[in-house]
């Protein structure tokens, strides 16, 4: 697609695209990515949907409150008069949203889109240094946040470079908050016409050196996720309700509690916090059918026994981190479903690898989502044998475009999006994880993959979780060191030691396995659900490790 003309009379973000050499291919093969040149995915996603089925359908649940589409339209509205009217703001200025999973920050975050504003959400548990760099970088005018988590953002002029940052909260009382502001606006707003092409959201993603990537992504992309997964693998229906765990701010999270319900005119339960075991309760309670959460839910629930409560579930999507074949058999034996595993990226926005129903092959990564490409190609960027494992490589309607940031190059390569994943593909077309390229161990000339290894000892009756890293080692380069949450009532010694040892030694390779074994009552997990293997790591080189 060409470049339309921008909406935007603030250009920060297209002054700060990659240059056209480094960025990845792009190709619209579905007839359904044929995109005007014209378009806000806040109104064909919010505006379109009240037009096509009425103001009246369910929208966004909550275990206090029920917005309907045309409440949540009339709050989007609203809120973008606020932010025009009350605080000045212009088509292209970046507004930051925080706060955890509710009604106020959904219809945040449609405001802000339909004000042809970017929307920078962040994970509510940041600290202000996090915030600081997250400001740094971005530059927003203005950070709307529940009245509950704005003690970090408050702290982050002291915290940082980025300058002052003015705040305005939502869910308190007083006449300067949000909600009250809303209510003496009509919310009749005109959508700014933003360019497919103008970007709609900054999504950030750690980096291994510590900074933060800021991901650009267009009006258009936000579109594709809902076009190419949602509407190819997940086939979610208007009668359907969605929940899940991941936080808005994470990609994965936004497309499947928000982006893809309301495609079609579904309902989300959006849950602020919830155990397993709880998250299993709102799910029986409500009549929820569509299902998105990281592996270690599904093995909690599993552990605790609430599978009985899944039983209105007709859809079930992982994603963040691997899902073991054991796991998936289990959970499918358990309950009849069959759990969506895909890989995707902040970088490409949602995902791209996945399969559903009889397609499914357990353990498997599945196969490029329609409108996607891949491929698995060595370091010069040619494809290798099936069989044979290297670097994933994917092209389609989304791709990596970092904010003024040298990565870039690493990323993109020959216009192919090199995700930083190992990946197998096998003769009938099937992706299979190994791990991340920076995850391998190589350990007396072998290649050993830790997830490879963590999937193996997670097939033991007594392991609950585990996360497996090398530990430098003067003989043999790196020691394979496996991090053990064992079941209650498993003693934690040495004849449970050398019991794993001898299991992950019949399951895989023997020399894969784990010479060290520690036991610990949890593993660092970000706000995501995500394995820090760069804790482990730290910890297993004898470093201090990083408070979370």
């Amino acid at each position: 697609m060409e470049p339309s003309s921008s909406a935007h009379a603030d250009s920060f973000c297209r002054d700060r695209l990659p240059p056209p050499s480094l960025r990845p291919e792009f190709h619209f093969d579905l007839p359904e990515l044929d995109y005007p040149d014209r378009l806000n995915c806040a109104h064909r996603l919010l505006d379109d949907s009240v037009a096509r089925l009425g103001p009246d359908r369910p929208c966004l649940l909550t275990p206090d409150d029920r917005w309907t589409y045309g409440e949540l339209l009339l709050r989007a509205g609203q809120v973008a008069q606020v932010l025009t009217e009350d605080f000045g703001l212009r088509p292209g200025n970046r507004v930051l949203l925080r706060g955890p999973n509710n009604p106020w920050l959904v219809a945040g975050w449609f405001g802000v889109l339909k004000a042809g504003c970017v929307a920078v959400t962040t994970m509510p548990l940041l600290r202000a240094a996090e915030l600081s760099e997250v400001a740094d970088i971005s530059r927003p005018a203005l950070a709307v946040c529940d009245h509950r988590y704005t003690e970090e953002l408050d702290a982050t002029g002291r915290a940082g470079t980025a300058p002052d940052l003015p705040v305005l909260t939502y869910g308190a009382s007083g006449p300067a908050d949000l909600t009250a502001r809303c209510a003496a606006k009509d919310g009749r707003f005109t959508t700014v016409a933003t360019a497919a092409d103008d970007v709609a959201l900054i999504a950030f993603t750690s980096g291994t050196s510590g900074r933060p990537k800021a991901t650009l992504h267009f009006h258009r992309d936000v579109l594709a996720t809902a076009d190419t997964f949602s509407r190819h693998v997940l086939r979610p229906r208007p009668d359907d309700v969605f929940t899940g765990t991941p936080p808005l701010a994470f990609t994965f999270g936004l497309g499947g509690l928000v982006v893809f319900p309301l495609s079609v005119g579904a309902s989300t339960l959006l849950v602020e916090q919830a155990s397993p075991e709880g998250l299993a309760g709102l799910v029986e309670e409500y009549g929820v059918t569509v299902l998105f959460t990281a592996p270690t839910a599904y093995r909690a629930i599993m552990a605790a026994g609430a599978v009985g409560r899944l039983a209105g579930l007709r859809r079930c999507v992982s994603a963040g981190e691997a899902l073991p074949a054991a796991v998936w058999e289990e959970f499918h034996a358990a309950t009849g479903l069959r759990i969506i595993d895909g890989i995707g990226s902040t970088e490409m926005l949602h995902v791209f690898l996945a399969a559903a129903d009889e397609d499914i092959r357990p353990g498997s990564i599945g196969r490029p989502v329609p409108g996607y490409r891949a491929a698995v190609v060595d370091e010069r960027g040619d494809p290798v044998p099936d069989g044979r494992p290297d670097l994933l490589a994917v092209t389609g309607p989304t791709g990596c475009r970092y904010l003024a940031d040298p990565r870039q190059a690493a990323y993109v390569r020959n216009g192919w999006n090199i995700t930083g994943d190992t990946c197998v593909r096998d003769e009938h077309g099937y992706f299979w994880y190994v791990a991340r390229s920076d995850d391998m161990i190589v350990s007396s000339g072998h290649n050993i993959a830790g997830p490879e290894v963590e999937r193996a000892l997670a097939t033991h009756p007594h392991v609950a979780e585990c996360g497996v890293v090398g530990a430098p080692d003067e003989r043999r380069g790196m020691r394979v060191t496996a991090y053990v949450v064992l079941r209650a009532g498993v003693p934690a010694g040495g004849a449970t030691v050398r019991e794993l040892q001898a299991h992950v030694k019949r399951a895989i390779a023997p020399y894969k396995y784990p010479r060290a074994v520690e036991f610990v009552p949890e593993l660092p997990r970000t706000g995501t659900g995500k394995l820090r293997r760069a804790e482990l790591r730290a910890r297993a080189g004898g470093e201090a490790v990083p408070p979370a």
